[in-house]
């Protein structure tokens, strides 16, 4: 058997590209997770994680392909939209307390496509100031979050 058939490996140069691109986006799908997993949510470390992995795949097989901007704009275009589909699933309306949650959460999901989207394309410092802007927003904005919850409170 040619395992180079198999496993079609064209340099070790882009063997390394594309593994650093995908620990990249996994590092920072776990920054922003980690952060929704101590608050709590039920879309935690592994779920961020996954989604940015997946949208870096998304872009990074298309491009290793040979697809061309115009097509690699579609692919962004569907995941933009599709990943709404997960992070909707975040979302709870709780009738009796007149109250919905996860929108946070929701949040947090799609910016990490975005975000494994951007590694998956190359451009890992917008992913890294973006994940650390995000990191920023839920570490430093939560307390007043909290503050302003109870205030609406009857």
């Amino acid at each position: 058997m040619n395992w180079g058939e198999v496993l079609p490996f064209p340099d070790v140069t882009q063997l390394a590209r594309v593994a650093i691109r995908i620990a990249i986006a996994a590092a920072l799908g776990w920054m922003i997770g980690a952060e929704r997993g101590s608050m709590g949510k039920a879309a935690g470390t592994r779920t961020h994680m996954l989604v940015a992995i997946g949208a870096a795949l998304f872009i990074i097989v298309p491009a290793e392909i040979g697809l061309n901007e115009g097509d690699l704009g579609r692919v962004i275009q569907g995941i933009a939209a599709g990943i709404g589909f997960i992070g909707a699933g975040t979302i709870l309306k709780r009738t009796d307390q007149q109250e919905i949650t996860g929108l946070t959460t929701a949040a947090t999901i799609w910016l990490t496509a975005a975000i494994g989207l951007a590694v998956g394309a190359g451009q890992v410092w917008i992913a890294v100031m973006s994940g650390a802007c995000a990191w920023m927003v839920l570490s430093l904005f939560q307390p007043s979050d909290s503050r302003t919850s109870k205030l609406h409170q009857p």
